[in-house]
């Protein structure tokens, strides 16, 4: 699964929502898009039967089939899609299929099931209790998809990995040019080991310290690091790097450096931004860039090691930049957008 290390599109962290099922009566469809595995509990049992974390499905006396829709949380280019059943071993579809959709707006149900959908996943045969995962090399932006079950049954998780293609018609003004939503994305990281670094580019305020990028304890006299490739060229405005919930693990000092480069490399050579500043525990830090040359990549230096809950990297894009993305979201649009 090659396609796993791309943000799950569909993630209720990054605002995505099931938006409609034909059928929910066992289990809702928003356990579709939870962050984190299922789970499950022998003893677990409710009017309606046993409870399963995931989206379930009565079983079918009639022909025809269940489906779901989900409204990305960010449109975006679909690259794989897992349709995990986890824990729905007698009560799992034999089959599924995904399409998709490209659509203006904040359409309705009834509007979206009008839409113009496109297959991007064949009817397939799917096992129980697994991550069933399918790749795509359909290469247009969608901003919904639908996942379809045969004849009916439970899917624990629906993931849709891909790359974020934000509108660049809201990309004007000062925006954050790190954001996921935006399109930015971290491009290397030196220690992964409890917390992904990804979470530092999600919308919104941390919720939990485990909501956040966190490293391991350094022992060798260095110091980590993460490298993040912004929305597009633009110039910083004003940075916030954000300890939230992390009391005894922040980071102690940070530096964050820019280069100006189509890809980083050895011989990059990288300027400060905001040069070494010590940090509070749980504390939003804002603060002033002492350079506004223009920049496609940041890296964010910890010293020696800790926790981080958000990134923000405010700024403008440099016209070209923003010209560039427009005529690329085009190119991405499905024929009848």
């Amino acid at each position: 699964m090659t396609f796993t290390h791309l943000p799950d599109l569909a993630s209720r962290a990054l605002a995505g929502s099931v938006v409609y099922a034909n059928d929910e009566l066992f289990a809702e469809r928003e356990n579709l898009i939870k962050a984190g595995p299922a789970v499950f509990s022998p003893e677990d049992f409710g009017h309606k039967g046993k409870v399963y974390d995931g989206w379930e499905t009565r079983r079918r006396r009639e022909p025809g089939n269940d489906h779901a829709i989900v409204r990305l949380g960010v449109p975006g280019v679909v690259h794989g899609v897992v349709i995990d059943t986890a824990w729905f071993r007698g009560n799992y579809p034999p089959y599924a299929s995904v399409e998709a959709a490209s659509v203006e707006g904040a359409p309705s149900p009834a509007e979206l099931e009008r839409a113009d959908w496109e297959t991007i996943v064949g009817k397939s045969a799917i096992k129980g209790d697994t991550e069933n995962a399918f790749e795509v090399t359909d290469r247009r932006r969608w901003t919904h998809v639908r996942l379809s079950i045969y004849p009916d049954g439970g899917v624990a998780r629906f993931r849709v990995h891909g790359e974020p293609v934000p509108d660049p018609r809201f990309l004007d003004g000062t925006i954050d040019l790190a954001a996921l939503e935006h399109g930015g994305a971290v491009i290397d990281c030196s220690n992964t080991f409890y917390s992904s670094p990804v979470q530092l580019l999600l919308p919104g305020r941390a919720g939990i310290m485990g909501d956040g990028w966190e490293n391991a304890r350094r022992r060798d006299g260095g110091n980590d690091h993460v490298s993040i490739r912004l929305a597009a060229r633009g110039r910083v405005r004003r940075v916030e790097i954000d300890t939230s919930y992390f009391v005894g693990n922040a980071a102690g000092w940070a530096t964050l450096r820019g280069a100006d480069t189509d890809q980083p490399g050895e011989d990059t050579e990288w300027f400060d931004l905001v040069p070494r500043t010590r940090l509070q525990p749980d504390t939003r830090h804002f603060l002033r860039p002492v350079s506004a040359a223009p920049v496609t990549h940041v890296r964010l230096d910890v010293f020696p090691d800790g926790g981080l809950a958000r990134l923000r990297v405010h700024g403008e894009l440099v016209a070209d930049a923003h010209r560039a993305a427009v005529l690329g979201w085009l190119d991405l649009l499905p024929a009848g957008q």
